[in-house]
């Protein structure tokens, strides 16, 4: 595990475009940086944020998150993405990243802290067990619209 981990939120397009290399292992269809950086900004309008790991000046990792209020949970803090590069995955960067976010959470005043993962996705499963988080639901989702690729960044 890097020893020297910061979290930094990337908010303008000169800092998302050094994201992009890291979240496309997540979100494989994403075509290249500036749409990429774009389309985080057409989300940061709408309360996004992208949290960025780093190590040595290089992003290893992200945690894409909104605060949310709904009648379900209240306010809440919705996990949209979470990636860490391959090559330094099971090595804690992932739980650090959801660690941090998880204290933007409760700064926040939230009640619970939320995300989805595919049902295809064991691994990703056994990982969100392991860091506290526990399966309440299913996701279902209907396609609106034929689209090239899927909209935004959302899972």
């Amino acid at each position: 595990m890097p020893a020297s981990l910061r979290f930094v939120h990337l908010d303008t397009p000169d800092a998302l475009l050094p994201a992009f290399d890291v979240m496309r292992q997540l979100r494989p269809h994403l075509t290249d940086a500036p749409s990429f950086a774009a389309q985080v900004a057409r989300q940061h309008a709408e309360g996004y944020r992208l949290l960025a790991a780093s190590d040595a000046g290089s992003i290893v990792g992200l945690a894409g998150y909104r605060t949310l209020t709904n009648l379900l949970y209240g306010r809440f803090v919705y996990v949209d993405d979470l990636v860490v590069d391959g090559s330094l995955q099971r090595g804690g960067v992932g739980a650090q990243l959801l660690d941090a976010v998880r204290q933007i959470a409760r700064e926040a005043g939230c009640a619970q802290f939320v995300l989805d993962t595919g049902l295809h996705m064991p691994l990703a499963q056994r990982f969100y067990f392991r860091n506290g988080l526990l399966a309440r639901g299913m996701h279902f989702v209907e396609p609106l619209a034929s689209l090239s690729h899927p909209a935004g960044l959302t899972s």
